[in-house]
């Protein structure tokens, strides 16, 4: 067992950073919500408290980030949650792209926010997944 956890620690810097990254993110999106509208050339929303909210929303899940960097051989959920997040995000987005609902220039959203942490979530995920079985058999 002290094998798995060394394995699922090596995993730590992953979260911190993702952590790190979804707080600062959602941050900024609440401080400044009208930002992705400014850089995709689109007009300002005339609803940017619910860009607001998402903001808080990632803010948070940055929170639970952390705790699976505190606590790797017990974050398997949480970092399930966020991967299927990580990859329904993309799909709206497609959706809302392929519908010229939004332009394609709103695709930097999707490629810091998502894609780079489909590797190493899915990497984690599958050290993480005996562990978290385990501990439902106790």
């Amino acid at each position: 067992m002290d094998n798995q956890v060394d394995v699922l620690m090596r995993h730590r810097w992953t979260f911190v950073a993702a952590g790190v990254y979804n707080i600062g993110w959602g941050l900024y999106a609440v401080a400044d919500p009208q930002w992705l509208f400014r850089v995709a050339g689109m007009p300002p929303s005339n609803t940017p408290q619910i860009f607001a909210t998402l903001g808080m929303v990632l803010g948070l899940y940055g929170v639970l980030y952390l705790e699976v960097a505190r606590r790797p051989a017990h974050g398997w959920l949480p970092a399930a949650v966020g991967l299927t997040g990580k990859i329904l995000g993309p799909l709206g987005l497609a959706y809302l792209i392929l519908r010229d609902i939004w332009p394609p220039a709103t695709l930097i959203l999707i490629i810091t926010n998502d894609l780079i942490w489909w590797i190493p979530f899915a990497l984690y995920l599958r050290a993480a997944w005996p562990s978290y079985r385990a501990t439902f058999n106790k």
